[in-house]
């Protein structure tokens, strides 16, 4: 166990280390499961063979698990063909990529679709997610890949060629040129980064736009539309921004129903183009849609037959009008209002949301965990939990202009890696934030987490708008300049995630994690002889003791777990021969791995303390202490640790139920002093830093050390 977990420390650093130097960019992406492209495709061609990719196989378990599974009639048949088999002359692009070679087929992804038709507007786009060179010529060795943005980096994904194909067709993306295959391999590549084809059924266009850019997405209800909407788009579409919409069903019968007017209900559109055009001398404003399956086309006010099209000029007319059924047509501005719902635009870069000209926007990251037991706590319906989710402060300084002192900024939060574990009968969690104002005596601090009793009497300053059930939740906000904490979480406690947070401001702003600084701030050991022990405590040694005059560990044992007994209000397993001699390695001062009287002594009164602070924070009078209440109680015996460490000691000390009984209790906090003590001794030049050897970590390396780390280290070998 000790390499295993060495190994990820040293590989967790080198991460960290590529990462500083640029890994991760579009330009420097990290290779998704290790796969180089370049060096798999050399490989095929000197072998002279085909890439066949064995981290995503032409098998049924990449097709789906339930509507596409195995045993579904809609797989039945399914052969896995490449494209040379499929027709005598494939091309990679023909002619240019463009919206129309994206045509939906049997899956139910017409979100990414719309994404991927809005995508082929901005060729620079484009290439960054299909890179240059790649095609079915002379150095075609049946591998292509593609690169997405993940969380914070963006990932080269390879594949093999080999698409699923049923009754002589492409079963699902396919181009209206039957020869052309990028997008097919695209959305193969899409399917490997979330673990099969079935997990991209049905999503958000918002969705599909950040991971081909990297951008941050805003939401607009249509039915509350801002008067400048329409300069919004407009802006977005010459910026090259994404956009895409849709109109809200009411129920599950309205899913791509077709409206009079040939519009589909909860189906994705691209949004790709708007044009002012005079009608009949009168200015009239459109906007071009797309619909990813390629056909049925809006046939109200200026669709391709519409004769309101006789009322503009012919040039205009023919410039914009494309007489085909190929999904795309044009509606006036007023119409899109009223038969939409929602429209979602994703802005390449953190540039100008809203603006009317372009600023660069400050950028901050942030990775975080909710984990059941320790940092999962609901959102403010839930009170006695909620402080214990993840925080992290936001400092406003630069108001936005010189007549105000409000600051705008956008926060995104978004859950990572949900639709992988749909197979596992997991979906998206529901997420959201909210926003409070730093306390005066806490301004400036960043080794601070606020407790439970600063939000129950303290009013959020702002919230995401919605607690809600997609990938990614943002809201566009404005306070003044100031410093504030940010609390992202699900809806309900103990709902377990990982998570991005990402803030965006107009004026450069300082954002950072909050959590606390390790510390360890013990009361001192007693310096005692036997002279200044009670003559009764004495006494009771000298029974417990034996003939040797010192407790063992296995005597220990025997010794707690009887006193235990007679303690009724405490639940507990009694304590184990591990944790017993972890006490008596503890209070061993002369190293013969017994306890003698003053020894005992001592551990004796520190039992008793634990035993208080124990019942003062068995706030319920439980017997156990649930895990809101063990992070305040060792505080109390003066341990205040980071969000993480105490990851590690919930999995280790709790029971199945979350909750901590005495024993363990005592259990977890003899080994954090004796972590302490052990760090203490070692760090002699007390930097805070030590190094560790070849027999002290059990790798064949010296190994670097702060507390943290240290800590992390040894709950995980010791405790395993």
């Amino acid at each position: 166990m000790e390499p295993i977990y060495a190994t990820g420390m040293a590989a967790k650093l080198r991460s960290q280390w590529d990462r500083d130097k640029g890994l991760g960019q579009n330009d420097n992406a990290v290779k998704y499961l290790g796969q180089d492209f370049e060096s798999l495709k050399v490989s095929c061609l000197q072998r002279r063979c085909l890439f066949e990719d064995n981290m995503f196989p032409a098998e049924a378990s990449s097709l789906g698990f339930k509507e596409l599974g195995p045993s579904s009639s809609k797989t039945h048949r399914v052969r896995w063909m490449r494209p040379p088999e499929i027709c005598s002359r494939p091309l990679f692009i023909d002619n240019g990529a463009t919206r129309t070679d994206i045509c939906q087929g049997a899956l139910g992804d017409c979100w990414l679709l719309a994404a991927i038709a809005s995508l082929t507007l901005n060729d620079n786009l484009l290439h960054r997610v299909v890179p240059h060179g790649q095609d079915f010529d002379s150095l075609y060795a049946g591998i292509f890949h593609f690169q997405f943005w993940q969380f914070g980096e963006w990932l080269d994904v390879v594949i093999d060629d080999r698409l699923p194909v049923k009754d002589g067709k492409l079963l699902f993306v396919h181009s209206a040129e039957a020869d052309e295959y990028w997008s097919a391999l695209l959305e193969k590549a899409y399917a490997k980064l979330n673990g099969s084809y079935e997990a991209l059924s049905g999503g958000s266009t918002s969705e599909g736009f950040v991971d081909f850019t990297g951008g941050v997405t805003e939401n607009f209800d249509l039915q509350k539309a801002p008067s400048d909407l329409y300069s919004i788009i407009k802006r977005a579409v010459d910026r090259g921004s994404l956009l895409g919409c849709s109109i809200d069903i009411s129920s599950n019968s309205d899913m791509e129903a077709v409206t009079f007017k040939k519009l589909v209900k909860g189906h994705a559109y691209s949004l790709t183009g708007v044009h002012e055009v005079a009608y009949r001398g009168i200015p009239t404003k459109l906007v071009r849609l797309r619909n990813p399956w390629g056909e049925i086309e809006w046939t109200g006010s200026w669709s391709d037959n519409s004769r309101d099209w006789d009322g503009v000029n012919s040039s205009v007319r023919a410039q914009l009008l494309n007489r085909s059924e190929d999904g795309e047509f044009w509606m006036s501005f007023n119409d899109f209002l009223r038969e939409f719902t929602r429209l979602e635009i994703c802005n390449l870069t953190p540039d100008a949301l809203q603006a009317s000209q372009l600023k660069k926007w400050s950028t901050s990251l942030f990775q975080g965990q909710w984990r059941r037991g320790s940092t999962a706590g609901g959102c403010r319906n839930f009170p006695a939990s909620f402080w214990i989710n993840p925080q992290f402060k936001l400092k406003l300084q630069h108001p936005d202009s010189a007549s105000t002192s409000d600051c705008s900024f956008l926060v995104a939060l978004m859950q990572k890696d949900r639709r992988q574990k749909r197979k596992e009968g997991k979906d998206m969690e529901t997420i959201g934030f909210a926003i409070y104002e730093v306390p005066s005596e806490c301004i400036g601090m960043s080794a601070v987490h606020l407790k439970q009793e600063f939000f129950l009497t303290n009013a959020s300053r702002a919230r995401s708008e919605l607690f809600i059930n997609l990938r990614e939740v943002s809201s566009r906000l404005c306070l003044p300049s100031g410093e504030y904490i940010v609390v992202p979480s699900t809806f309900e406690p103990n709902k377990e995630a990982d998570f991005v947070l990402r803030v965006f401001s107009e004026k450069p702003a300082n954002s950072e994690h909050m959590d606390h600084e390790i510390e360890a701030n013990l009361p001192p050991e007693p310096q005692l002889d036997e002279s200044q022990i009670d003559p009764g405590f004495k006494s009771l040694f000298l029974q417990l003791a034996g003939s040797d005059m010192e407790i063992s560990s296995t005597e220990l044992q025997t010794i707690l777990n009887k006193i235990l007994k007679k303690h009724k209000d405490l639940k507990t397993d009694g304590f184990s021969h591990e944790a017993c001699r972890s006490m008596v390695n503890l209070m061993d001062t002369d190293g013969n791995g017994k306890l003698g009287l003053t020894e005992f002594h001592v551990l004796w009164e520190k039992i008793k303390r634990y035993l208080t602070v124990f019942r003062k924070f068995d706030l319920d009078k439980s017997g156990t202490m649930n895990t809101y209440e063990l992070r305040l109680a060792l505080e109390s015996s003066g341990f205040k640790l980071t969000n993480h460490l105490f990851q590690l000691i919930i999995l280790r000390y709790s029971e199945t139920d979350l909750t901590v009984d005495f024993d363990n209790f005592v259990s977890c906090l003899v080994r954090l002093e004796t972590m302490f003590k052990t760090f203490t001794t070692m760090d002699t030049d007390k930097d805070g830093v030590i190094s560790l050897n070849f027999f002290q970590v059990g790798v064949n390396s010296v190994f670097f050390s702060d507390f943290r780390t240290f800590l992390e280290m040894v709950i995980v070998l010791l405790e395993g």
